[in-house]
């Protein structure tokens, strides 16, 4: 008999398809009382806030229907520049933070230097608030030069871009520490290069092991590219700030959130996904 003429021949025996009748039966229980308290929990909660005594005038000041659909265009358009912003960041933030974690991994006395400067670059931008580098970038460095011009946009990719890097730089350098030493010592057994070991063995190691929490990075900068706002571009949240001004009423900046959320919820999602992956992956015994 073949093997697939095995595979067809087989049938669970009457314990597994109970078995498997009791685990759908549990699930179904369990998605109808995760339902049930949902709703529950959701109704008492509306119930509270559409009952207090200042809703009415909350509903006017941050929810009006008419206008969130006047600010909308507005707004949206403003967060086209947050979207490029992002974009270009994201892509320097990788690089950078890369070079960083590769120039603090350097062994031997004689990139002593190299390590220092990235270590007192990482240990500098995580310190400072992303708020405070963007003020100190966007008006400090035009002044060196007033007659050039400079783009605001360029300039709160550049902020952004000086933070996130030493937060990711540090993440991927703890992942290029936790591969085990075995790892390059027989990368270079065979003859490889310190530099082919650290871009054939280490790196991609490292980064299975961190993929999670550099997608956390990347959402949290998803967020943060809203305060290139401060600088005076007309990003999502000045759009938003300057309807806001015209018709005093806060609606435009709930609009504004929501847009920032629409933004970040396929990679949360895709965060989580990864996440669950491989934590099942772990706990399976597989390769991380």
């Amino acid at each position: 008999m073949t093997d697939r003429a095995a595979v067809e021949a087989f049938s669970p025996s009457a314990l597994e398809l109970d078995r498997r009748l009791h685990r759908r039966r549990a699930s179904r229980r369990s998605v109808l009382i995760a339902l049930v308290s949902t709703l529950a929990f959701a109704g008492v909660g509306g119930w509270l806030v559409v009952t207090s005594p200042g809703w009415d005038g909350v509903r006017q000041m941050f929810f009006n229907l008419e206008i969130a659909a006047d600010s909308f265009p507005k707004i949206l358009e403003g967060l086209w520049l947050n979207i490029r912003v992002l974009f270009f960041a994201t892509i320097a933030v990788a690089v950078v933070a890369t070079l960083l974690a590769v120039m603090r991994s350097l062994r031997g006395p004689v990139w002593f230097p190299l390590r220092a400067i990235a270590t007192g670059y990482t240990d500098l931008f995580r310190g400072l608030p992303v708020l405070i580098v963007l003020y100190l970038v966007g008006f400090g460095v035009p002044a060196l030069n007033p007659e050039t011009r400079i783009p605001i946009a360029v300039l709160g990719t550049v902020g952004i871009s000086l933070c996130y890097s030493a937060y990711v730089a540090e993440v991927l350098r703890a992942g290029m520490e936790a591969v085990h030493p075995s790892q390059r010592i027989a990368a270079r057994s065979l003859g490889l290069s310190h530099a082919k070991t650290l871009r054939m063995v280490v790196i991609p190691q490292a980064l299975r092991k961190v993929v999670p929490a550099l997608m956390n990075d990347f959402v949290s900068m998803q967020k943060d590219v809203g305060l290139i706002s401060v600088l005076g571009a007309v990003d999502a949240v000045r759009a938003a700030q300057i309807v806001t001004a015209q018709t005093y009423n806060f609606t435009p900046y709930v609009v504004a959130g929501l847009l920032f959320v629409a933004m970040s919820f396929p990679m949360i999602r895709l965060t989580d996904t990864v996440s669950a992956r491989m934590a099942r992956r772990e706990q399976q015994g597989g390769t991380v």
